[in-house]
């Protein structure tokens, strides 16, 4: 969670608005099929529903103020994915800087999965 002060009180943002935040900006760019999880049950990876893209990420708060994201996610068949990879960082680091005003240090994609249709 990050606190942040200013002369007309404060605001503490928790995990899981910036879990809501990079799953939704990951899950909206080309080429990503969705968010991934892996089951404890049976290590199987499974495609999330939308609602539940928050669970393919998690943040690490730092000493500074900053929080390093990682995203687990599932690609379609036959895109660059260097070049997708790129526009997730990009992406999320952005919105989440936008929306909260806290300073991404690191975003890491993790591909976990291919679809093919």
């Amino acid at each position: 969670m990050i606190r942040q002060e200013n002369e007309y009180g404060a605001i503490t943002v928790e995990s899981n608005v910036y879990r809501n935040i990079a799953g939704l900006a990951a899950s909206n760019c080309f080429g990503v099929k969705g968010m991934a999880a892996r089951s404890r049950t049976d290590g199987l990876i499974y495609l999330l529903r939308r609602e539940s893209a928050n669970k393919g990420v998690s943040v690490t708060f730092h000493e500074d103020d900053t929080i390093t994201i990682d995203l687990h996610i599932m690609v379609d068949h036959g895109v660059n994915i260097p070049v997708v990879s790129s526009s997730i960082i990009n992406e999320v680091s952005y919105n989440v800087t936008k929306s909260t005003g806290t300073k991404v240090k690191a975003v890491k994609v993790h591909v976990d999965s291919i679809m093919v249709d």
